[in-house]
């Protein structure tokens, strides 16, 4: 057997809920082991955007927001969801400015993402802003957001010791700590984004 072949076999397929954001589909399928079986997908309609702004001095800017999924506030990177046939990098900078009211002069693509890759086909696509400029952030009307800036090292910190828990945000911050300081001999490999 091939390792990289698909061992599923999918008889059928019926959505269950579609909105303007996602799409909840149930397959009727043969699993791996030739038994028959559900399998339930999430299909999201945009991709999901995180950026890390770095400034000259060395630190970030966090985005604080009660997350109404997890009943609980959460510390993240900026980010937000991009419409599908537009740059993830055009997404990004409307998404930084929003949520920050930053603009940055330099971007670096840090590679893509899958949040859930057992019940979703999200994609996210991750970017260092560099060169910051300030000014008011405009969030949406379904935003109530506080921003906070810290050393990114302090970030950093918080991804690891699990403060920061959103996916995009730990891996955010921890590929634009390595492209920075391009420490422990790993190259970083990163393929080009859609267009």
């Amino acid at each position: 057997m091939n390792p990289l072949e698909n061992p599923w076999q999918t008889n059928s397929t019926r959505e269950i809920y579609n909105n303007p954001w996602i799409r909840v589909r149930e397959d009727q399928v043969i699993r791996p082991d030739g038994r028959p079986g559900i399998y339930g997908v999430v299909e999201f309609k945009n991709w999901a955007i995180g950026i890390v702004p770095v400034s000259g001095d060395g630190d970030t800017y966090l985005v604080g927001q009660y997350r109404y999924t997890l009943k609980d506030y959460s510390w993240e990177i900026p980010e937000g969801g991009g419409a599908i046939g537009i740059a993830p990098l055009e997404s990004a900078q409307r998404e930084l400015l929003e949520e920050t009211g930053i603009q940055a002069g330099h971007w670096t693509y840090l590679g893509e993402v899958h949040t859930s890759n057992s019940v979703t086909d999200e994609i996210g696509f991750l970017f260092l802003a560099q060169q910051l400029r300030l000014g008011e952030s405009t969030p949406e009307e379904t935003e109530r957001l506080e921003v906070k800036r810290m050393p990114l090292a302090e970030a950093v910190q918080h991804a690891l010791s699990g403060e920061i828990s959103d996916s995009l945000s730990v891996i955010g911050l921890l590929r634009a700590w390595h492209f920075l300081h391009r420490d422990a001999g790993v190259e970083m490999v990163m393929r080009n984004y859609p267009e």
